[in-house]
């Protein structure tokens, strides 16, 4: 976690973009959304909790079809 405390706001960006944290503040500290993914970098965490990134660790893409109207499907038709 890091946070930048300045009134050059395009200096916070900046600066933040150069540290490597998985949490990062500019003029707060410790604020966090629950959609927002939780976790850190190199030795401070494994993966990511919550939010929509937080889900993909525990999910597997799978690619389900169902044909609705059984029989031959049309490209097989001739």
């Amino acid at each position: 976690m890091a946070a930048v405390f300045t009134s050059d706001i395009t200096r916070a960006h900046r600066v933040i973009n150069e540290i490597r944290a998985g949490i990062t503040w500019i003029n707060c500290y410790n604020p966090t959304f629950n959609e927002a993914p939780w976790g850190g970098y190199k030795m401070s965490g494994i993966g990511r909790e919550l939010g929509v990134h937080g889900m993909e660790e525990y999910q597997e893409v799978k690619q389900i079809n169902i044909n609705l109207t059984p029989g031959i499907v049309g490209w097989y038709e001739h």
